[in-house]
């Protein structure tokens, strides 16, 4: 019976609260916060009379960390889930710090000034962390998240030694608008925007944004266009996977969403730099935001599935060996089940695992961890019993 603070009301938290209700045995009792209250409220009156677990709400500025500490000493949680925007990872990492709570994100930091995310401001926190007995829980979403348990499993069970992993992201899902993001659009445009990269013999490979593409037929889709991005999960399994030569990030995107981004790219509305507008400062980025379709509420016109996987080859026993494990997902069974999307819903319970995982001392460990460092096999277990069940595919297709 646990106390869980999560923080952020969004399209993926609206998951996180959902699935925390339906597991009241481990969730006894959870505070939503977010800046604006009344997201809060309307999650707590949706499952609230359809769960045993307390909800309680609160507002609070993850930017302004004493404010963060209040809320933390008042409620008192066991855990801090951080599903708010990756700028505000370090502010509540800081919170947790102050008060010993247990920490878990989804997606790692990104300064808010910089299209650039990687993993060394989190991991600068390891020996605080350790020294003050709490764990800190890195990119428990699915991608990263699932995809490092994934690869921890494979390392587990299936190999002596993974050499290449290509982890691939389909979304088959089809909402019916010219142009939507299915994530935050900040997040998501600064990510695609990008350069793209992967690692290979040890060393980073920049490549310009979409530069490599890829056709594969994923189980439950079909076949699709793939590019190759930039992900973060790529640096820590890089570290952690053994005998790893290369590693790469492929996502999916039909033509209709790039030649919009493009044209948008064209005339500076993906622009993170500020411009004057009316007498006032404005980021385009965050004014296409606003004007945008919210993710949150793509649910009920989306229709289709995702396939988000890992392809890994190495050796066992000395032989080479090529193995698949993957998650198909259906956009509308998820919206039946909670009232989200795929996207919400891939990131949304494996951060409730994730947390679980701590709670029941199953991840529990001072320090700063990423997913793929803990065992995965409990985690895989709660896969397949919470909504995302795994497939294996022990003769897949290669990626060239």
């Amino acid at each position: 019976m646990s106390k869980a603070l999560i923080i952020g009301a969004g399209g993926v938290a609206s998951v996180v609260v959902a699935k925390c209700c339906q597991n009241s045995e481990v969730f006894s009792e959870i505070m939503i916060a977010s800046r604006t209250k009344a997201k809060c409220d309307a999650l707590k009156e949706k499952w609230q009379d359809k769960t045993k677990t307390v909800i309680s709400t609160a507002a609070v500025n993850a930017d302004n960390v004493p404010e963060l500490v209040a809320l933390i000493k008042e409620y008192k949680p066991d855990i801090v889930m951080n599903i708010a925007l990756p700028y505000q990872d370090l502010h509540i990492m800081d919170a947790c710090l102050e008060c010993k709570v247990d920490y878990l994100d989804t997606a790692n930091y990104e300064p808010e000034d910089t299209a650039k995310f990687e993993y060394s401001w989190q991991w600068a926190y390891r020996e605080r962390f350790e020294k003050a007995g709490i764990t800190a829980i890195l990119g428990c979403g699915f991608d990263p998240g699932v995809t490092g348990v994934f690869s921890a499993y494979a390392q587990k069970h299936e190999f002596d030694e993974i050499n290449y992993i290509d982890i691939l992201d389909c979304n088959g899902g089809d909402h019916g608008y010219p142009f939507a993001t299915n994530f935050n659009p900040e997040i998501n445009i600064r990510e695609v925007s990008a350069k793209g990269s992967y690692i290979e013999d040890g060393k980073w490979v920049e490549t310009e944004p979409m530069e490599i593409k890829r056709v594969y037929n994923f189980k439950g889709v079909g076949e699709k266009d793939m590019y190759l991005l930039h992900h973060e999960e790529l640096e820590s399994l890089a570290l952690n996977i053994k005998g790893i030569k290369r590693i790469r990030f492929f996502m999916t995107f039909g033509q209709s969403y790039l030649t919009h981004l493009k044209c948008l790219e064209n005339v500076g509305m993906t622009s993170i730099e500020p411009i004057m507008y009316e007498g006032k400062e404005i980021i385009p980025l965050q004014f296409l935001k606003a004007v945008l379709p919210d993710p949150a509420s793509l649910g009920p016109r989306t229709v289709g599935k995702t396939n988000i996987g890992c392809i890994f080859r190495g050796k066992k026993d000395g032989k080479d060996k090529n193995y698949y494990l993957y998650n198909i997902c259906d956009h509308q069974e998820c919206y039946k089940e909670v009232g989200s999307q795929a996207i919400s819903y891939t990131t949304g319970v494996p951060a409730m695992i994730g947390a679980m995982m701590v709670l029941k001392g199953e991840w529990k460990k001072p320090g700063v961890y990423n997913v793929e460092e803990m065992n995965p096999d409990p985690f895989m277990t709660a896969l397949n019993e919470w909504g995302l069940p795994w497939e294996e595919d022990r003769n897949p297709v290669l990626v060239d």
